[in-house]
């Protein structure tokens, strides 16, 4: 089993404002990563580069990404979540994702 945490309080809260139908489906995806962890793969889930990879949500409310990483001992930690509007993610949300993760290890070391 792995354990999938939120990287902080704002990543908890942008997966609770997302309509219900696809905050129910996130959440399944969640249950899926705890369990399959790193070999889930596509169409799941996705390498987007840089230790970074994401969540694909899918409902009838629309398309929304999570964007996570592993980290040792079983570990995956969801650093944000969106509403996809575009084909690509927007460089500013994996920008974002990347500070979420640089203040996580600076806040664990």
């Amino acid at each position: 089993m792995w354990i999938v945490e939120f990287v902080n309080e704002k990543a908890r809260n942008e997966i609770l404002s997302l309509p219900k139908n696809l905050q129910a489906r996130a959440f399944k995806m969640m249950q899926m990563l705890e369990i399959y962890g790193n070999t889930i793969g596509e169409p799941h889930t996705k390498n987007i580069g840089d230790d970074l990879f994401e969540i694909r949500i899918k409902s009838t409310e629309g398309i929304a990404r999570s964007i996570y990483c592993y980290e040792v001992g079983k570990k995956i930690v969801i650093l944000l979540t969106f509403i996809k509007k575009s084909e690509k993610i927007p460089k500013y949300i994996v920008e974002q994702a990347k500070q979420r993760l640089k203040e996580y290890k600076n806040a664990r070391d």
